[in-house]
């Protein structure tokens, strides 16, 4: 999902774009969200972003690293729902303050 290419100095083919956005994004594994090509004579310098990555948080309940609970069966979710939560001396000060 490239969404802009820009080109700096002399042209280059769109055959040679292709190759620097493939080269970039196998190098990366992942997508570019942009891409400068600067050119100076024999040499070619990349400037380019990377798209942003999904950021899922993790967290460890009851003993297992988990995204999200919608895929639990009712005896892990009742497990859950039955432990002890503890809160921080911060959440603590705040309800008593």
């Amino acid at each position: 999902m490239l969404t802009e290419v820009n080109v700096i100095g002399e042209k280059i083919s769109q055959e040679e774009i292709q190759a620097y956005i493939d080269y970039l994004e196998e190098k990366n594994g992942r997508k570019l969200a942009s891409l400068t090509i600067q050119t100076d004579g024999e040499f070619v310098d990349l400037n380019y972003k990377l798209s942003s990555v999904p950021f899922e948080r993790i967290r460890r309940i009851t003993g297992y690293l988990v995204g999200t609970m919608d895929r639990w069966n009712d005896a892990k979710t009742a497990e859950e729902a039955d432990r002890i939560k503890h809160s921080t001396a911060s959440q603590t000060m705040e309800k008593v303050g």
